[in-house]
């Protein structure tokens, strides 16, 4: 048995029994992450994976006890090598962090360019996906951090950290009539074709439930990911769009409107996903300070020590934190 064997078993789990995918992943080839495979099955005399002609169709009940150790034991190994290289080389690493598109693209910028000046030896790497994909990645130890607002309180091995508090924009052209209603409700705002983020993305549950709460059915007629497609047709003439109040930048946007929706929704919570028990080399603590000033070395720790979330959440429930 070797750690060789024990990622190629993670990394085909991890890909949905795609041996093919594992292999890309990995950069190597897929025979070789087949033999390796059947390799480690002969040596521990139980089958991982049950097969279908040359197909992996489902992990065994015996597969399962072993991804859960083999995985892990690559987190403790790679826990190992990062307390070196804390000591080694504390300004040089790696950093790997999952997020949705409208963190990425409305509120790591900033963060992310700090990040980089103050440590240029480190390497960033920003992957994308939807929140449980993301949440899964952190779970898994595929990543360092995932930056949601949904999906994570699903994973217990997963630790929450509270970033930030934001609402919601109603963004219509400039000349829509819903300008001048006053005040905004959610009852005017249902007359209108909706545009708004898919389900599981982007507090898009809030939004839901504010209108279920008032009986109301609203007319959603387009989805995405992506704020800024949702704009997109916004111009187009489809309906007036939901979106992160983040997601609007009047000096880009000057087309569009963006009207207050605070009142209507309550407030979703960013925040960052770590795996329990990760080592945290010091200026991945920078990184999380830099995003939410009030996650200090001190909080993160004593978020770390918690055992659920709803524990760690009572750590933070007497902060304030800021809205974008």
């Amino acid at each position: 048995m070797n750690l060789q064997q024990l990622r190629y078993i993670t990394a085909v789990a991890r890909e949905g029994l795609n041996i093919s995918m594992a292999a890309e992943r990995l950069f190597t080839s897929q025979p070789g992450v087949s033999r390796q495979i059947r390799q480690l099955e002969d040596e521990l005399g139980v089958q991982i994976f049950e097969r279908r002609g040359k197909q992996l169709v489902r992990v065994t009940a015996a597969g399962e006890a072993v991804l859960a150790l083999a995985q892990r034991a690559l987190v403790d190994l790679e826990q190992i090598r990062r307390t070196a290289q804390e000591f080694r080389a504390p300004d040089k690493g790696t950093l790997s962090i999952a997020t949705t598109h409208t963190q990425a693209r409305y509120a790591l910028p900033r963060v992310v360019s700090r990040f980089v000046r103050r440590y240029p030896a480190v390497t960033l790497h920003l992957h994308q996906g939807t929140p449980m994909q993301i949440a899964e990645l952190a779970a898994d130890g595929a990543v360092d951090f995932a930056i949601a607002t949904e999906a994570m309180e699903h994973f217990e091995n997963l630790v929450m950290l509270p970033c930030y508090h934001w609402n919601r924009a109603i963004i219509t052209p400039c000349d829509h009539p819903l300008r001048e209603v006053q005040p905004l409700t959610l009852e005017a705002v249902a007359e209108y074709p909706i545009l708004t983020y898919v389900f599981g993305f982007t507090g898009r549950s809030q939004l839901d439930t504010a209108f279920r709460q008032r009986g109301l059915q609203p007319h959603v007629v387009f989805t995405a990911t992506d704020a800024d497609v949702i704009k997109t047709y916004v111009r187009l003439g489809l309906g007036v769009g939901i979106v992160a109040r983040m997601a609007y930048a009047p000096d880009i946007d000057t087309d569009l409107c963006a009207l207050d929706a605070s009142h209507l929704f309550e407030p979703s919570t960013t925040r960052i996903g770590l795996r329990r028990g990760i080592t945290l080399r010091g200026y991945m603590y920078d990184f999380i300070a830099e995003f939410a000033p009030h996650l200090t070395r001190a909080r993160v720790d004593a978020a770390m020590a918690t055992t659920s979330h709803t524990a760690c959440d009572a750590l933070f429930t007497p902060l304030s934190l800021p809205s974008l």
